[in-house]
């Protein structure tokens, strides 16, 4: 049996684990959360922070603030975070590249895909819709393939970053077209866009974020959406696949992660954020301007999705011989 003076302390010691728990949920946040964006300011990833951190840090009472860290692929981002202290004061936007491809694109990375980062929840799904710029002689996928294959040299395209979802969906396209296409690379959607409207880069896959204020002003050309079904807001645009790229589809897509070994009561807590914000008037509307599709989730769900993720894009990764280093 144990001694009153050991249940004594026993006791106690449930009592302050109780409190500490307590404590943490109760307390949490009470200083300004840091958001890290491993792409440059500008960008469909910058945008969609940027709106949900703000409803995010309604809900929690506190500010968030958004921290840019663009470069090799949201590599430095991620490894950023991957370090950083698990209490809760530290996010990142992680998407298609950083948790399902540069796993297989680089044979050496600074942090751990599966192991490093704690899921919070999916925020948002990119269309993706291919576009060129307006001195390019082709208004459909038919006179573009023509022109692509007209070109003795092949024909460039710019992406957000290699690995990035803009990347893997071109490949995609290259490989499903039988195209002669070589990859410029940029440090995030914001300069590559730039770039294709000024006519440095003829062609590139652009989330729906990125390219709208360029889209709708003719500064792009649009050939067509690579999702199944056309875009809200982009009615117009017709789906590749109904102009005979049968059943092609590729988005972008991200969510939010923590470092692993956050307390799971402080990844419940921005979840329960993140569901509220993805769910006013003010988010949605937005998002629906901006063409994109919410996609609510709990942690577990986004696992799971990330994991279906990686299975689908590391054969097109492979066939396409996509390495980084």
């Amino acid at each position: 049996m144990l001694s009153i003076q050991k249940c004594f302390r026993f006791a106690i010691s449930a009592c302050l684990v109780l409190a500490s728990g307590w404590s943490l949920s109760q307390t949490y946040p009470n200083k300004p959360i840091e958001w890290v964006v491993p792409y440059a300011p500008g960008g469909g990833t910058d945008t969609v922070a940027r709106s949900l951190g703000q409803a995010m840090g309604t809900a929690l009472g506190q500010s968030i603030v958004i921290v840019n860290k663009p470069g090799a692929a949201t590599n430095i981002g991620a490894e950023y975070v991957a370090r950083a202290k698990p209490d809760g004061y530290v996010l990142m936007s992680a998407d298609t590249g950083t948790l399902a491809a540069n796993p297989f694109i680089y044979s050496k990375l600074s942090y751990n895909a599966e192991k490093d980062f704690t899921p919070v929840g999916l925020t948002v799904r990119f269309p993706l819709i291919l576009v060129v710029n307006p001195s390019v002689p082709a208004n459909n996928l038919k006179e573009l393939l023509t022109w692509i294959k007209s070109q003795a040299n092949g024909v460039s395209y710019a992406t957000p970053g290699a690995g990035s979802p803009h990347h893997l969906a071109t490949e995609l396209f290259r490989e499903t077209g039988h195209l002669n296409l070589s990859h410029v690379p940029y440090r995030g959607a914001a300069p590559a866009v730039q770039d294709v409207a000024a006519g440095q880069v003829p062609m590139m896959f652009v989330d729906t974020a990125s390219g709208y204020q360029f889209i709708t002003a003719g500064k792009l050309r649009a050939i067509g959406v690579a999702s199944t079904q056309r875009v809200k807001n982009f009615e117009n645009i017709p789906t590749l696949s109904e102009q005979g790229m049968k059943n092609f589809e590729a988005y972008a897509w991200q969510g939010l992660v923590v470092p692993t070994g956050t307390p799971a009561e402080i990844v419940n807590t921005l979840n329960k954020a993140l569901l509220a914000a993805l769910n006013t008037t003010e988010i949605k509307a937005r998002l629906q301007v901006l063409g994109l599709e919410a996609i609510p989730s709990s942690p577990q769900q986004m696992g799971e999705y990330t994991a279906k993720e990686r299975a689908k894009w590391a054969p097109i990764i492979k066939s396409s011989n996509i390495k980084a280093d």
